[in-house]
């Protein structure tokens, strides 16, 4: 009997993602959706008619609750969020319903209702923010410089909470900085790549950015939530952390992008001081040697190839749009 996995977020990249990987392994997929008055899809468009979505919001514990009492999932993965750090100081107290108070719901109703259930939580390189060792590893102290991080926070020590309470098979991965051309375009790797598209496609001369300084540990989306699903099918729970291991700067995100369409980084973007945090992240680099020893778990793209694969997606996509228009 094929095995069961709830997603949330599952219109989103990871979710996206993951939904495939699932597929590929024989699952049966539900997907968590939020009753928007315009649905978006486009990410899952491709895969819609082999999941099974059903309606539900982290704000709302009836609504998980129903989810879980009707699907009864073998694995839940909980990857929805309030998950753009900008946002999070704007929105601070929705950022803690939805990123910490929301994973709380969802393991009181596994506790409740299926105390089987495998759940996984998305956690983030956030939650280490302004860092006390380099690289961070999942012994590092926490020192989130964002609600987002904060909420992120709660969540990770409520899901280990309910893993040493309770006896779930309750785990967090810790990942960094993950990208594809499926990220959202308000998301920094994102504006870079669709900024040189526009660029070299004629419609914008100019690129704003904030901290070109500020360095990341950035992998693909697609290796990480094999992570994920590694992580699950471990007879322990457990936390890891996920990253490449390398790290990189905005500046040298934007070099690698620009050339890629033959264009200097240096002709177009601007460093504005508009875009930086109010309290800035400098230096998060993953150590994922225990992921490595325990799950054999590697990344198999390369930073290089990130970017390109990313640049090549949004210089065909703005193309397709200028001829559409």
């Amino acid at each position: 009997m094929a095995k069961r996995a709830l997603i949330t977020g599952v219109t989103g990249q990871d979710g996206s993602y993951l939904a495939e990987l699932l597929l590929a392994e024989g699952y049966e997929i539900y997907g968590m959706v939020r009753r928007l008055s315009m649905e978006n899809y486009d990410r899952i468009e491709h895969i819609l008619d082999r999941i099974k979505l059903v309606n539900g919001d982290l704000l709302d514990e009836y609504s998980i609750m129903d989810a879980v009492s009707s699907v009864q999932p073998d694995e839940v993965y909980n990857l929805a969020a309030q998950s753009f750090v900008p946002t999070s100081f704007a929105q601070p107290m929705l950022t803690a319903q939805f990123n910490g108070l929301g994973v709380l719901r969802w393991l009181e109703a596994i506790r409740r209702l299926k105390p089987d259930t495998r759940f996984y939580q998305a956690s983030t390189s956030e939650m280490f923010g302004k860092v006390r060792e380099v690289p961070q590893t999942e012994l590092t102290p926490f020192h989130p410089r964002s609600p987002y991080g904060v909420a992120k926070v709660y969540a990770y020590f409520i899901t280990v909470n309910y893993r040493e309470s309770y006896g779930l098979h309750a785990s967090n991965g810790i990942l960094f900085n993950h990208e594809s051309p499926r990220r959202g375009l308000e998301f920094v790797t994102r504006k870079i790549t669709d900024g040189v598209a526009r660029i070299k496609l004629g419609l914008a001369s100019q690129l704003r950015l904030g901290n070109l300084e500020a360095r990341r540990d950035w992998g693909f989306a697609g290796d990480f939530v094999r992570a994920m699903w590694l992580m699950m099918q471990e007879e322990q729970p457990d936390d890891y952390v996920i990253a490449t291991g390398l790290e990189h700067s905005v500046r040298e995100f934007c070099e690698i992008a620009f050339s890629r369409a033959d264009l200097d980084y240096r002709d177009h973007v601007v460093e504005d001081p508009e875009f930086w945090r109010p309290a800035e992240v400098h230096h998060l680099l993953g150590d994922p040697s225990k992921a490595r020893e325990k799950l054999a778990w590697e990344p198999e793209v390369t930073f290089e190839e990130l970017v390109a694969m990313m640049v090549d997606a949004d210089l065909e996509r703005v193309g397709r749009e200028m001829k559409g228009a």
